[in-house]
């Protein structure tokens, strides 16, 4: 059944003041491997249709993934009773209607959309060879796929985009020594085998020696893996237009303060092909380019209809999210960015006197939302840097870090963008060296 059918099925049968539907359609297919061996290959295609209707200001939503006439029109039913159940919400001003799209942005690669198995067989391969070759163990795994999105009101908002993807990733181990590397974007060819093993084989090889270092405050390197995780904290505890407005945002009285280095500049654009495009949001609305910080300087947070229809003058900049989240975090970025400088890790680690170079942090939570205070652990490569060189591996260690505060001392901004896919948000970084990481404690 096509978007258009849908559609016509779910505004044939609703009889709400207004009614939206949203489809999300995924295929997508999933190679993965351990012990140097592929252990499953899967492929799944789903849909997950979300259907709001609005009756006055009451708001119900509902939401399946059976595409059957009667399944369509049994939840609008459902849907609609749910408004009829709610409370008035004054605040509510009604769906949006149709807006110009700025642009024909395309994330479409039909090499990333029909891979066969065989071609991410041959890939994970190389990963399990190489580690196999040294005594290693490799492990990891390979997804490429096609997404539709698709949005329509009775308000004649009706707007579909397709994409691809591919992401795969690897963690190579011997012994305590472990390497982790990652890859993702919209070509089939954002994946290079060859280049993830390396990178991840390189780290196991610097791991072989150990060296102690006590918990401090110190210098570090971050590579892209860990950078991502600074800005997915900042977006999560801030750059939402619902946080922002409940007033529970690190953007509360600091817009047009400098609160980072002025090389930090953290925009979202859902039309910049470097990351993984998505040009408009759940609501059917363009997204429109936002800088949350520029220069170093605090700006924006990011807006859907219902936040931004709160103060007047103020537009949404196409971050809804999908109504099966629920509404909890309200709009979010799900396409940023750090701008890259023009430094090399090698330079970084080159100029260090003493620090540590670092390839991902893991099970980072926050702690003060407000300062985006977060603890969190580093992992699979932790290095001492002594004098411009990498002496040896370090365990694993605790910290627990103001996000903000950390930014602030920006020593160097890398020159390569590497694009993280974290469940539906994609985040483009460089690496970065900071002066000032507060380290709490090492593990066992």
């Amino acid at each position: 059944m096509t978007f258009r059918e849908i559609a016509d099925t779910v505004f044939a049968a609703s009889t709400s003041d207004e009614t939206e539907v949203v489809c999300i359609r995924q295929d997508e297919s999933l190679t993965r491997f351990a012990n140097n061996h592929i252990h499953q290959n899967v492929t799944e295609t789903n849909y997950e249709i979300s259907i709001r209707c609005v009756a006055g200001t009451r708001v119900g939503t509902a939401v399946s993934n059976d595409t059957r006439v009667e399944s369509l029109r049994s939840l609008v039913r459902r849907a609609g009773e749910l408004a009829n159940l709610q409370p008035e919400n004054p605040e509510f001003k009604g769906l949006p209607g149709p807006a110009p799209m700025e642009s024909a942005t395309k994330a479409y690669d039909s090499g990333a959309a029909s891979c066969p198995p065989s071609h991410r067989a041959a890939g994970v391969g190389v990963a399990c060879r190489k580690a196999s070759a040294l005594g290693y163990t490799a492990a990891g795994s390979m997804t490429t796929g096609a997404m539709t999105i698709s949005v329509a009101n009775s308000k004649g908002v009706f707007v579909e985009f397709e994409s691809t993807i591919a992401d795969a990733s690897t963690v190579i181990m011997n012994g305590s020594a472990s390497g982790w590397s990652h890859a993702s974007g919209w070509k089939l060819d954002a994946v290079d085998w060859e280049q993830l093993s390396n990178e991840a084989l390189e780290k196991v090889r610097i791991g072989q020696k150990t060296v102690d270092v006590e918990p401090a405050e110190m210098t570090v390197i971050l590579d892209p893996f860990a950078t991502s995780d600074l800005l997915g904290m900042l977006a999560y505890d801030g750059m939402s237009g619902l946080a922002y407005q409940e007033e529970r945002s690190w953007m509360n009285g600091r817009s047009g303060q400098k609160l980072m280095s002025a090389e930090v500049t953290i925009f979202d654009d859902g039309n910049d092909l470097r990351g993984i495009p998505l040009p408009f949001d759940f609501e059917g609305q363009p997204k429109r380019r936002v800088a949350m910080v520029e220069s170093g300087v605090c700006a924006n947070p990011v807006y859907d209809t219902h936040t931004a229809s709160r103060k007047p003058g103020l537009k949404s900049t196409g971050h809804a999210m999908p109504p099966s989240a629920g509404g909890a975090t309200g709009p979010l970025p799900l396409n940023l960015f750090l701008n890259p400088g023009t430094s090399k890790v090698e330079d970084m680690i080159r100029t260090t006197k003493r620090g540590l170079y670092i390839t991902r942090f893991w099970y980072t939570r926050p702690v003060h939302p407000r300062d985006v205070v977060v603890t969190g652990m580093t992992r699979d490569g932790t290095f001492l840097v002594q004098d411009g060189e990498i002496v040896g591996a370090t365990k694993s260690m605790r910290f627990t870090q103001s996000y903000l505060e950390a930014l602030a001392g920006v020593a160097a901004i890398g020159s390569r963008l590497r694009v993280q896919k974290s469940g539906g948000t994609t985040i483009s970084v460089p690496a970065i060296k900071l002066d000032r990481f507060r380290f709490t404690s090492v593990t066992r």
